[in-house]
């Protein structure tokens, strides 16, 4: 049977969504089945290309998505809060599929080994060019947490991110851990680099003193001849989750009244396509999309959601498109609208995986990524260990990767307990690969990032453990205003994250003897908030963790994941231990 390449294209279309394994084809003819996978026809009139939460990751990498992602009250059993093989089924996504590795953890280790690293700013911009050719005018819109996540952009003080994104063709952006570079690092890059090509957006942020705007709430662009505007709305807690000092003269917040401000104005100075470009998380989205009429949709970032199918939120202006897409560089969102008669008369939506070996470098962006690491190579490339099990991140409470920081913590320092932020940034390594000190510092790369050591008292321990389980687990999303769960080492303890706000945290024990709430305990931790530990003279986490895998003999075997014992009945299907 002789095929047409469309008809190829097409069979092969069918057979990545039937969940066939791509074999000798991934081998033989891997151009014909990126063709396929990434052969998106064009929709509407008006497209808006979204990526947010790379990290600054520049080259290809694992990331192992959750397997626990709980939601409460009336987020329980809905996305995002599905993994593995719920979410599989409620985006009809095959089991075994080149999409089921990038959206889930189910069979981690085998699969990427059989698809290969994803992400990368040489692929990721070759996908963008590919989009681009197909949908004239479209924006390339990014999320923030983009100057933020690895050795390279803290040792250059985000200008590599910065150089790609340029180069990447970023239209609009937002953002939260770039503000942890400071303030006026934030302006200049804003002010210099950006300028006249990149424009910074957050309608939420204002200054102490007098309340004033700090970047542009919003803009306008046209896009083939229909006005569409970008409102920004940066990470609403970054005060909080982050050190104050960094953002002293800024307030944040979520700010739903002004949002709805800046909609009503962008619609009558002729807008008739409004998108809110959002760091918010997505749960927060989805209760912002029911409050603020006249957004047509909201992209969405900070939660690390790689969301295969667009949610769809009702208010009293009619209905908005709620997205997320996911993080490290992983995926792009193709957002197209038809636009008729000064408003949106239909919309669709996907989520497209970025394989690196399915899509080929983009020479330019392969040359400055190169260029950017050519003064580290060495020191990145350095091997301190190799692993005998997968390291990864990402879950509510806790992962083999923070797990060898916690035990590093407590070996170095003497302490018997340990915590780890629940930050959701952080690269995966499969078993057999090399500890580098670029993975390590994929890890831990912020600007703060001191190792301290504090004695705590047993009731201190609870509070602090309560806390951060209520800015995950609060039944309101506005209320949420941390990562995942405070990572702990040494610890046991019991958690029913239904439970109310103070009684979250049961049982808490060490070596299996209850937590005495009037006895001291030397806890180790990393990244405090606090100024003066910026002054204390700690160490940065990376000197203390190197210095215990160099001695481990040159091999690591991940330890058991210290888990708490969760309680409460827990319906959600997502959950998945």
């Amino acid at each position: 049977m002789n095929l047409t390449k469309r008809e190829f294209l097409q069979v092969m279309g069918a057979a990545s969504v039937a969940g066939m394994g791509l074999g000798r084809w991934s081998e033989a003819d891997a151009a014909a089945a990126s063709l396929a996978l990434y052969e998106l026809p064009r929709f509407g009139n008006v497209s808006f290309l979204h990526m947010t939460d790379c990290h600054a990751q520049l080259k290809p990498i694992h990331f192992r998505e959750p397997s626990v992602n709980l939601g409460i009250a009336g987020m329980q059993g809905r996305l995002p809060h599905l993994v593995g093989e719920h979410l599989l089924k409620a985006a009809r996504v095959p089991p075994g599929s080149a999409q089921a590795h990038a959206l889930t953890y189910l069979d981690f280790d085998q699969a990427a080994r059989r698809y290969g690293k994803v992400g990368g700013f040489a692929h990721l911009s070759t996908l963008v060019k590919r989009m681009r050719a197909s949908r004239p005018g479209a924006l390339l819109l990014d999320g923030g947490d983009t100057w933020q996540g690895s050795a390279t952009a803290l040792w250059t003080k985000g200008q590599d991110m910065v150089d790609a994104a340029k180069l990447l063709g970023v239209d609009v952006m937002t953002g939260h851990w770039e503000f942890t570079l400071g303030m006026e690092r934030v302006k200049e890059i804003i002010d210099k680099d950006f300028a006249g090509q990149v424009d910074f957006v957050a309608q939420n942020v204002k200054t102490t003193d007098f309340g004033d705007p700090v970047f542009k709430p919003y803009v306008i662009r046209p896009i083939n001849g229909v006005p569409c505007a970008i409102i920004g709305q940066a990470f609403p807690y970054t005060p909080i989750a982050n050190p104050r000092y960094l953002v002293a003269d800024w307030e944040f917040g979520i700010q739903d009244e002004n949002l709805q401000k800046m909609v009503d104005e962008a619609r009558a100075k002729g807008a008739q396509v409004v998108v809110v470009l959002s760091h918010n998380g997505m749960d927060v989205d989805l209760k912002m999309a029911g409050r603020v009429s006249g957004v047509d949709a909201i992209l969405g970032g900070h939660t690390h959601d790689g969301m295969p199918v667009a949610s769809l939120v009702e208010n009293r202006g009619g209905k908005t498109i709620v997205t997320n897409a996911g993080s490290n560089g992983k995926f792009l969102g193709v957002l197209d609208f038809d636009v008729k008669d000064g408003k949106v008369a239909d919309f669709r939506y996907r989520l497209l995986p970025v394989f690196a070996n399915m899509l080929p470098a983009d020479p330019a962006m392969d040359a400055l990524i190169t260029k950017i690491r050519a003064p580290y190579e060495a020191k990145l490339g350095e091997t301190l260990a190799h692993t005998e099990g997968l390291l990864y991140r990402r879950g509510n409470f806790n992962g083999s990767g923070d797990q060898l920081l916690l035990d590093a913590l407590m070996d170095v320092q003497g302490a018997e307990i340990a915590f780890s932020p629940g930050f959701r940034w952080g690269t995966s390594l499969l078993s057999g690969q090399a500890i580098t000190r670029e993975w390590l510092m994929d890890m831990t790369a912020t600007t703060y990032s001191y190792a301290t050591v504090t004695a705590m008292s047993g009731e201190m321990l609870k509070t602090v453990l309560e806390d951060v389980c209520d800015n995950l687990f609060n039944p309101d999303p506005y209320y949420q205003q941390g990562g995942d769960m405070v990572r702990v080492g040494g610890l046991q303890y019991s958690c029913n994250p239904l439970a109310a706000a103070g009684r979250r945290i049961e049982d808490m024990r060490l070596h299996g003897k209850p937590i005495e709430a009037g006895r001291s305990y030397k806890v180790a931790g990393w990244a405090p908030v606090a100024e003066e530990a910026a002054r204390a003279g700690n160490r940065p986490v990376w000197e203390v963790v190197e210095q215990w895998l160099q001695a481990q003999g040159g091999k690591v075997t991940p330890r058991k994941v210290n888990q708490p014992r969760l309680t409460g009945g827990l319906p959600n299907p997502g959950y998945a231990a």
